[in-house]
């Protein structure tokens, strides 16, 4: 994968008032280096997933229009679709006020946005009503979008 442009950087984060009103991109990463990401169809308003990314994978996708995140548990970058062909092509990102989250309005290319079949990693919704213990799921979407072990193939 092709490394980030040199010529993309961000600004200083030394002044609240800036940060919050200048037009000045100056992403707060935390401890780990990384900043959540949230993935949402810029058609639909639909969420699709949530991610994180570090400085790097963050200037890959400035620099591709395409999403490219960090997989904590791989530890390494991880370009949306790379294996799955279920690319997530860049409409718009957003900041929040102190600019410590990003959502990401994306064309989901390809079937689906999560590894388990479905077009939404966000397929289930917690019970809000009392009377279960534990609290429980219920599923807003039930149908596979695509076959996650064709796509994946078979972990061991």
């Amino acid at each position: 994968m092709e490394t980030p442009s040199s010529t993309i950087s961000f600004g200083p984060r030394d002044d609240k008032k800036a940060l919050e009103e200048n037009p000045v991109f100056a992403p707060k990463f935390d401890a780990d280096g990384l900043i959540p990401a949230m993935a949402i169809d810029a058609a639909t308003k639909e969420p699709l997933m949530l991610a994180y990314m570090n400085e790097e994978s963050l200037k890959m996708t400035l620099d591709l229009g395409e999403a490219v995140y960090y997989s904590r548990s791989r530890q390494e970058i991880w370009h949306k679709g790379a294996t799955s062909g279920h690319v997530q092509k860049i409409h718009e990102i957003r900041t929040d006020c102190d600019q410590d989250a990003l959502i990401l309005y994306v064309e989901q290319l390809g079937a689906g946005a999560c590894h388990t079949g479905r077009s939404t990693c966000f397929y289930r919704k917690v019970a809000t009503a009392k009377g279960s213990d534990p609290v429980a799921l219920g599923f807003t979407e039930t149908d596979l979008s695509f076959d996650p072990n064709a796509v994946y193939g078979k972990k061991s």
